[in-house]
């Protein structure tokens, strides 16, 4: 297809030639040319003008014009065309995503780069209290006004979500999520977990309920056990001494099991803060280590423990006692014979941290993620044989959740693990330093 810019060029020129030779035998060719070219410019402004007020009327079909301006109202044609499909896919995109959104049980609520509100469906009316017209464009923290929501949207990167009752009934519990998107927007979702939270703690109240009724029994099968194995003067034939021997054993491995469940359980339900006591952690230490003694030496282990005596924190000395025994029990039975564990109890830049190192297996990636849920094992097979109730972890995930502190985790398959609690620094004890 020719250029239309060279067409309309030759067409002008030709009509230039025309009016010089039909004006030159009159001796008037240079007065032809400029009125050639006068009615040219006329006819360029009569378009422009016809274009402006089509843009302006904001008609659909463009005006009737011939040469280069017909090609230029084709083009602009075209392009209305174009445009108006993209918005029309784009505008059905949008109530197709509005109606998914209203169609979900989940309260959506899209905020702008402040947190005002842009847009939310039906279920954020019922679960947050919002109402259509009124409250779109209004920041929501000027609308929810709980000090923890609004520290949560403060937030740069929220990876856990927030847990809180509903604006409009304090008997909904919701799970709150936001996530950024788009060009500076947020995206917030509110589940409801009522009915989640009631089986929560239905199974709790299971768990410790069930342990509680356990501990009796097994502490008198335990007595009889002891008293069977302690009598000097009784002969037993071996198998039946063999027995009695497993029997204890799994009769203590069970005690332990029920004493973990029902210390989780109060972790778990008890909403108090944890006592606000100096705890000298270098001298629990020395506690832990005489208690694990036998084992270091029974697998030719070397365990190093490196503590400020002056380092002391506020909290609750027998949770406390608890998390950092599992941490360094877990870690002498974990490690191979002949292993060496490192403890450090230490202050820094950062806060106050607790460190167990070992020179182990390690844990693949893939279970490090997993490790504090109850009963999660990433060695089944090895768990056993090593003992242990699977729930120390998940013991000390709750402690530390208790004292404001988090757990980190760092391992190398062949190279061992990092277990490192860190501390807020509100909970040091100024004078004991």
């Amino acid at each position: 297809m020719p250029n239309p810019w060279l067409r309309e060029l030759r067409r002008v020129l030709i009509w230039l030639a025309l009016a010089g030779l039909i004006a030159w035998p009159l001796g008037y060719p240079m007065t032809a040319i400029l009125l050639v070219l006068g009615g040219y410019f006329i006819w360029h402004l009569r378009n422009m003008y016809r274009l402006y007020h089509w843009l302006r009327g904001h008609r659909f079909h463009p005006p009737e014009a011939s040469g280069i301006w017909g090609e230029i109202l084709d083009m602009i044609y075209r392009l209305q065309v174009r445009h108006r499909q993209r918005k029309r896919r784009l505008s059905g995109l949008i109530k197709r995503f509005q109606a998914a959104t209203e169609a979900m049980p989940d309260a959506t609520v899209i905020l702008d780069d402040y947190g005002a509100i842009e847009w939310f469906n039906a279920a954020a009316e019922q679960q947050l209290a919002l109402q259509p017209g009124r409250d779109q464009g209004q920041r929501i923290i000027n609308l929810i006004r709980y000090p923890q929501f609004k520290h949560y949207l403060e937030e740069d990167s929220p990876t856990l979500p927030l847990r809180m009752a509903a604006p409009g009934d304090p008997g909904l519990m919701l799970s709150v999520r936001v996530v950024p998107y788009g060009s500076r927007q947020r995206l917030l979702i509110a589940r409801d977990i009522t009915q989640q939270l009631k089986l929560e703690n239905m199974r709790r109240d299971f768990v410790a309920n069930v342990s509680h009724e356990l501990r009796t029994p097994l502490t008198v099968v335990n007595g009889f056990l002891e008293t069977l194995n302690d009598d000097d003067t009784a002969q037993y034939p071996p198998h039946l001494a063999r027995s009695l021997e497993l029997m204890a054993q799994q009769t203590s491995r069970m005690q332990h099991l029920v004493e973990d469940l029902l210390l989780l359980s109060r972790l778990e339900t008890d909403r108090n803060a944890p006592p606000h006591e100096p705890v000298r952690v270098a001298a629990m230490l020395a506690m832990i280590r005489e208690a694990v003694e036998p084992l270091i030496e029974q697998k030719d282990q070397q365990l190093h423990i490196q503590a400020d005596q002056a380092l002391f924190i506020y909290g609750a000395e027998k949770e406390l006692y608890s998390a950092f025994s599992n941490l360094i029990t877990n870690a002498v039975r974990y490690t191979q014979d002949g292993g060496e564990i490192s403890v450090h109890w230490y202050q820094d830049g950062k806060g106050t941290h607790f460190e167990v190192r070992d020179n182990g297996q390690g844990i693949a990636p893939q279970h490090i993620p997993r490790l504090t849920e109850r009963f999660y094992r990433a060695d089944t097979g090895r768990s056993r044989e090593v003992g242990g109730t699977g729930l120390g972890l998940a013991i000390v995930k709750h402690v530390l959740n208790r004292h404001q502190a988090a757990l980190r985790i760092s391992s190398t398959q062949g190279k061992g693990s990092t277990f490192s609690c860190d501390f807020p620094e509100n909970l040091l004890v100024e004078a004991a330093r």
